[in-house]
């Protein structure tokens, strides 16, 4: 599934549109993030309004760009760390960035409505005492309520209810119906609606739709690179932290099935930049077989299994049905044990 107003990486990271400053289609951007040191940071669209990723050097912590558009838009910026953040701008904006890379949800973006919306609504989550995961949702809840004409509120939907482990279905479609012509009208929320009318794709008792994805060595694999045998879905990211700590249960089942041949796992992560990538799997010990195309939820392959949330385990059988849709691993190893007594008998 497409990131709600997400992630679209193109295969190839371009040079930073550095449009003349004067130029009426183009939106300044500039920023003072404390950490940073002499680095590089990436900043790409996220649907087609931005088609693109501009690099943007740093200096002493500081970074500034002229970046060309010619409406509002929604762009990530990739820290080096792999933390996100959203940026809104439009042309003849001034976008401003300040913080530390020790907090990188507490970003403080300015320069336009958007930005100082999500700034303040970070800023009020901050300033909560060790909030429940109810009482987050709940003032997830309310700023969209109250910002329905916002692209802020795509991103906070997204990021508090779509990319969950048990997304609220009902509160997403009913939200989503309710969001005016013109946020509907943007590419993200009309792929939203498709994929939500195709979220059971990858349910229980489906049979897995095709898909090829490149491993580490640049090799496509299928489902068909795995016949006959059960195959371990693990769809992860280096930085989501309930991917890395679902590792562990992976892990754990990797070293105790290694000699099985009846049974193979493969890693299809959504990250957007190879080393992260690459050194996520080492940190993190795992051996076997890992895949990734770097275009995260805009990934093909992504959106034909129906993926909506990270992490998400399949399990499934050597003639392509689906035995279980797990979040973290633990179904899918509690299942794998019957079906390990059951061939036993």
């Amino acid at each position: 599934m497409k990131h709600i107003g997400l992630i679209l990486l193109l295969p190839c990271l371009l040079a930073a549109c550095q449009g003349n400053p004067e130029d009426n289609h183009t939106a300044r951007l500039s920023g003072d993030i404390k950490g940073l040191g002499n680095d590089t940071l990436y900043l790409y669209g996220t649907d087609q309004f931005y088609q693109r990723t501009d690099t943007l050097p740093v200096k002493n912590d500081q970074f500034k760009a002229a970046l060309r558009t010619d409406t509002l838009v929604m762009a990530k910026l990739l820290l080096p760390n792999g933390q996100e953040y959203p940026v809104f701008m439009d042309k003849g904006e001034k976008i401003t960035i300040k913080g530390s890379v020790a907090e990188p949800y507490s970003l403080e973006i300015t320069g336009n409505t958007p930005n100082e919306e999500l700034t303040a609504f970070r800023q009020e989550l901050k300033g909560m005492a060790q909030p429940s995961e109810s009482m987050i949702t709940e003032k997830a809840k309310a700023f969209i309520e109250s910002h329905l004409t916002s692209l802020s509120s795509i991103y906070v939907l997204e990021k508090y209810f779509v990319r969950q482990p048990l997304p609220d279905y009902t509160f997403i479609k009913d939200i989503t119906e309710r969001m005016p012509g013109e946020l509907k009208d943007r590419p993200a929320i009309s792929e939203l609606i498709a994929s939500l009318n195709n979220s059971d794709v990858t349910a229980q008792g489906k049979n897995i739709p095709f898909f090829s994805i490149p491993d580490r060595d640049g090799t496509n694999i299928t489902r068909t690179t795995f016949r006959n045998k059960y195959l371990l879905l693990h769809f992860w990211a280096s930085w989501d932290e309930r991917s890395r700590a679902s590792n562990t249960i992976l892990r754990r089942i990797y070293r105790q099935e290694k000699n099985n041949k009846d049974l193979v796992l493969l890693g299809i992560a959504l990250d957007t930049d190879r080393e992260a990538w690459l050194q996520a799997c080492e940190e993190d010990s795992l051996e076997w077989k890992q895949a990734c195309n770097f275009e995260s939820w805009n990934s093909n392959t992504i959106q034909r299994l129906g993926i909506q949330a990270l992490p998400t385990c399949l399990l499934i059988g050597p003639t392509g049905k689906i035995e279980v849709h797990d979040t973290d691993g633990n179904a899918i190893l509690q299942r794998w044990e019957q079906i390990k007594a059951e061939k036993e008998k």
